[in-house]
């Protein structure tokens, strides 16, 4: 079976937002522990109201449960079975034409054709005169935020803070992930 696994380290409540002051309920998590150096004095205030580091990584999430500022998230709210969605930004591919990009047939390869990876007709003639906007062309592919949906939780264990995935998930080796609880999907058998 083709697993994905993934270290979790604990994630701290940085922030706790609230419908009074901020306008929604949400909590601001902070991930990856760096030294002060790699931190703005400003989010060094803010992150030290916590008391439990610095960190390379703020997000925010939807309320999910009743925790205060400087509590830990580990990779325990999560179960054997469970089902869950990964964001990340994918591989970059640098400059790409149309046959990679959006999969275009491309032209015959023989008899001088001269039409073998092209993109073809781009347009209308005098009406309606320009280029439809988004037409597909070549250009830069990859490096963008995408979630890969309904991946189930093969294995959790607390103690190394490793979690196995079945499938394949977005990004680079050594990525910073998201792991949130899926939406269109609950908790097998």
């Amino acid at each position: 079976m083709p697993v994905t696994i993934f270290e979790v380290e604990p994630s701290v409540v940085v922030q706790k937002k609230t419908k009074g002051t901020d306008g929604y309920d949400a909590l601001q998590l902070g991930y990856g522990r760096v030294k002060a150096k790699r931190v703005s004095k400003p989010l060094q205030g803010h992150m030290q109201k916590a008391g439990k580091g610095l960190f390379r990584v703020l997000k925010e999430f939807p309320v999910f449960g009743d925790y205060e500022i400087g509590s830990e998230i580990s990779v325990e709210i999560f179960a054997t079975g469970d089902f869950v969605d990964v964001t990340a930004i994918s591989k970059g591919k640098g400059f790409a034409g149309v046959v990679k990009r959006h999969g275009f047939a491309g032209g015959r390869a023989s008899h001088g054709s001269m039409f073998h990876r092209a993109p073809g007709s781009i347009g209308a003639s005098s009406e309606p005169s320009r280029v439809w906007k988004g037409q597909r062309f070549p250009g830069h592919m990859g490096a963008e935020q995408c979630t890969v949906q309904n991946l189930t939780v093969v294995a959790i264990k607390a103690d190394r803070n490793l979690m196995i995935v079945k499938g394949a998930v977005p990004g680079v080796r050594n990525a910073v992930v998201v792991i949130s609880k899926a939406r269109k999907k609950e908790k097998k058998g």
